[in-house]
């Protein structure tokens, strides 16, 4: 190259500062979209205490949104209608008396606690949605979580249809289910990983009248994105098929993770029936080749889910030693599961924990 030719720009350079722009963009409208809600949260405050000034305060309190709704379109233009000013005044009534410990908070990047005061992390689009959730408990849970994933509007309301908060408290003990709505989803072991059911309406199966494993398989690689939000925290995706040889017979694995919260592999078995104990055998094979010649020594155990339509609890019980932590079996559903089913199940259960925990107490 010449002195008076000009090199070639570096593409990474390129994109590394676009990024840096991009970044700064988002920040910019995220700030933008926080100090809105701050701001909603302090007019909701003025109203309530407004509307405890007037003697007949119903009355009173129309008067008041009529009028401030109007005085404020005239002034800010649209956004202050009267039924936007009920919402802001429901926000201030629901968030005055409800708390999260900020040290919840304070574990995610750039998050810093507070001592004092209500603090809030979402976009008023999530908050909307959140105050209208009667279960403080539930509520909490999708706002840790939404929070903790980065989760954008649309995908809270998917994982709340979706019954995230029921299938998870079902799936684990009584004490963790509690732990949901304090510390939202923790994943320390094997099972914390694991969900039952997972719901994939997302692959539109259901309009199929009948399919195979290799297009189950291939509807969850074309939307690969929304399965592994459907997984949950800290799943990466390897493979596909992934082929392994011993005695030289070969073996496909449907599909393999890494989970880097865990620091293991995790397998998937795509069954499009019922699950069959050999079924079970066969999961346990490929959870045994990976421990034994894919992980590294510093990695954990290997984890393994059979995901099938339909499952007999009793067959994987007698098919899986009693001290099991690595094989899983989990059914999937194609369509989003009735939301109060799962509410009634999972006060059924909480319900039977605490009385056996009172018959143990009476002994």
């Amino acid at each position: 190259m010449s002195k008076n030719e000009i090199s070639p720009i570096n593409q990474n350079f390129l994109e590394s500062v676009s990024e840096v722009l991009a970044q700064a963009r988002k920040k910019a409208k995220s700030a933008v979209n926080l100090a809105m809600v701050y701001a909603y949260y302090e007019i909701g405050r003025m109203i309530v205490e407004e509307e405890q000034h007037g003697q007949n305060r119903a009355a009173y309190g129309k008067q008041i949104l009529q009028e401030l709704s109007k005085y404020l379109t005239e002034k800010f233009g649209k956004g202050f209608s009267v039924a936007n000013l009920k919402n802001i005044r429901q926000f201030y009534r629901v968030y005055s008396t409800d708390q999260i410990s900020e040290t919840v908070f304070s574990q995610f990047e750039n998050l810093p606690a507070v001592s004092t005061g209500r603090k809030f992390y979402l976009s008023w689009s999530h908050y909307l949605k959140l105050m209208r959730m009667d279960n403080m408990d539930e509520r909490h849970f999708y706002e840790i979580e939404s929070v903790k994933n980065d989760w954008s509007l649309t995908e809270m309301k998917r994982q709340y249809n979706s019954s995230l908060y029921e299938r998870i408290a079902l799936s684990t003990d009584k004490d963790k289910a509690y732990r949901l709505a304090l510390e939202g989803q923790k994943v320390e072991t094997a099972k914390d990983a694991v969900k039952d059911p997972y719901v994939l309406e997302f692959l539109g199966l259901k309009e199929l009248p009948e399919y195979s494993e290799s297009e189950l398989e291939s509807r969850i690689i074309d939307n690969l994105q929304k399965f592994l939000l459907e997984l949950g925290t800290g799943f990466a995706f390897i493979g596909r098929q992934v082929r392994f040889t011993f005695d030289e017979e070969h073996f496909m694995v449907d599909l393999v993770f890494y989970n880097r919260l865990l620091r293991c592999f995790v397998l998937f078995d795509l069954k499009i029936g019922e699950l069959k104990h050999q079924d079970i055998g066969q999961m346990q094979m490929y959870v045994h080749y990976y421990d034994r010649k894919v992980k590294l020594p510093d990695e954990n155990s290997t984890i393994g889910i059979v995901l099938c339509r339909d499952k007999n609890n009793a067959v994987v019980e007698m098919t899986l030693p009693e001290d099991n932590t690595q094989i899983f079996a989990s059914k999937y559903e194609t369509v989003l599961p009735s939301k109060e089913a799962l509410q009634k199940l999972l006060e059924e259960q909480l319900s039977d924990e605490n009385g056996d925990e009172d018959d143990e107490t009476a002994i």
